[in-house]
């Protein structure tokens, strides 16, 4: 099976993340579509400094997320959640990156189950292009059984786009390409951090 150019687009992903420096401690994963029927995926191995990047940076997997291949890689432990983003649309690429933007996020508004952002330019990533459009991204427990985690993960694939936080663990975001998930992405954490910038300069005026 050729994979060279799904490889590659994910392993240019894979820099430019690692050049935000969103792969600390050896975490987040990253996972692209190789085919749809049926399911095949790469996926980052488990363990890796994704700051560097070698040749077993991905491994192939099936839609369940066992290696097609002969090797001595684990896929990432998350991949169960990407199984179910290309097993439930037709996205083509997945992402799951841990930021303390996210996190101190997915916290503040955990017990609310979703956080609304609004007013902000960067929404119409997610072709929001109304005046009161808002964004909704829902936020789930984090459980540490994988398997629970995705089964509470699984419901909310919608759509061939979409992204899901974990209550202090991280976000997972997922596009049609490529591009598009690494777009939303970006946007997700942009709005993270003008939303946690917002509320602490709100709260600064109240408690002046």
């Amino acid at each position: 099976m050729n994979y060279q150019e799904q490889w590659e687009e994910l392993a240019e992903i894979k820099r430019e993340l690692a050049d935000r420096d969103w792969f600390m401690g050896t975490s987040g994963n990253l996972a692209i579509r190789v085919g749809s029927s049926p399911v095949t995926f790469l996926v980052t191995a488990s363990g890796k400094d994704k700051r560097k990047h070698t040749k077993e940076d991905f491994l192939l997997v099936n839609a369940r997320g066992d290696a097609i291949e002969d090797t001595p890689l684990r896929p990432s432990a998350e991949t169960l959640l990407h199984r179910h983003v290309f097993t439930e649309s037709k996205a083509g690429c997945s992402l799951h990156v841990h930021t303390v933007a996210n996190n101190v996020i997915s916290e503040i508004y955990g017990d609310e189950g979703v956080v609304l952002l609004k007013n902000q330019e960067l929404i119409k990533a997610w072709d929001k292009w109304g005046e009161h459009d808002s964004l909704a991204i829902p936020i789930i427990q984090n459980h540490a059984h994988i398997p629970t985690l995705a089964d509470a993960f699984q419901p909310h694939i919608k759509e061939d786009k979409g992204a899901v936080l974990i209550r202090n663990h991280g976000i997972t975001v997922w596009g049609r390409t490529g591009f598009e998930a690494k777009k939303l992405l970006e946007a997700c954490e942009f709005l993270f951090q003008y939303q946690l910038a917002l509320l602490s300069v709100t709260n600064t005026k109240i408690h002046n």
